[in-house]
C-alpha cells in the first residue's frame, strides 16, 4: 500500500537571494539597486537562452503586482506592446526612472523596430550566463537539503547527465523523486530514480 505523500515543501518565490548567482554576481548587485530605487539609468536589459533565469530575476523584481516598468520576452512584443516600451523608455529617461526588461538576445539582435533596439541599448545590457555543471550540482544539493531529501552524488550526476538541466526542470525532478519517495517509503537511490522517471 502507498503513503500518500502529503506537505511536500513548495518551491519559494522566486528572490534574488535564491537566485543561484554562479557568473551574475554584478548583475544581481544591480538588480538590488533596481529594487531600491537606485539604479541610475534609463534601462536595465537581460538576454540569454532560454532556462538561464530571466523570469526569475524579473519575477523577483516586480514582487506580487504587476509592474509596466519591468517586461519579459521582448522579442515576443507584438507591434503596440513595442510602441508603449519605447514610450515607457521615454518616460523613464525624463523622469528619472527605470525599465527594467529582457530577451533572449542582445538589443541589436531582436527582431522589433529599430528605435526600440537603440532604446534598450541606452542603459545596461547584461547577459545572464548560464550555470556551470558544479554549480547546477549545488543547486540540486542545496534544493535537496531545503526539502530534507538526502541526493546521493551518483544521483546528482545522473541527472546532470540525463534529464533537462535548466533549474526550473530541475526542481520540477526533485518534486516527482520527493512524491516517489515518500509514497514508496524509500529513500533515494540510483534504482528508486530511474523507477520514478521510467527510465532504464
Amino acid at each position: 500500500m502507498k503513503q500518500l505523500a502529503l506537505g511536500i515543501s513548495p518551491p519559494p518565490r522566486p528572490s534574488l537571494d535564491n537566485f543561484v548567482a554562479g557568473g551574475n554576481s554584478e548583475l544581481l548587485a544591480r538588480l538590488r539597486d533596481f529594487q531600491a530605487g537606485h539604479f541610475p539609468e534609463a534601462v536595465l536589459y537581460l538576454w540569454g537562452e532560454a532556462g538561464c533565469g530571466k523570469t526569475h530575476l524579473l519575477q523577483s523584481c516586480r514582487g506580487a503586482q504587476a509592474d509596466p516598468s519591468i517586461v519579459d520576452d521582448v522579442q515576443r512584443l507584438d507591434e503596440a506592446a513595442q510602441i508603449r516600451l519605447f514610450n515607457a523608455i521615454n518616460e523613464a529617461r525624463q523622469s528619472g526612472g527605470t525599465v527594467l526588461a529582457a530577451g533572449t538576445a542582445p538589443p541589436a539582435q531582436l527582431s522589433l523596430r529599430e528605435d526600440l533596439k537603440s532604446r534598450l541599448a541606452w542603459g545596461l545590457v547584461y547577459q545572464v550566463r548560464i550555470l556551470s555543471d558544479e554549480e547546477r550540482a549545488d543547486y540540486l544539493r542545496g534544493e535537496a537539503a531545503r526539502r530534507g531529501m538526502p541526493l546521493p552524488e551518483e544521483v546528482t550526476a545522473y541527472l546532470l547527465t540525463r534529464m533537462r538541466r535548466d533549474l526550473r526542470s530541475l526542481a520540477a525532478v526533485l518534486d516527482r523523486l520527493d512524491r516517489f519517495s515518500l509514497e514508496s517509503k524509500r529513500p533515494i537511490t540510483l534504482p528508486l530514480v530511474r523507477e520514478a522517471l521510467g527510465k532504464e
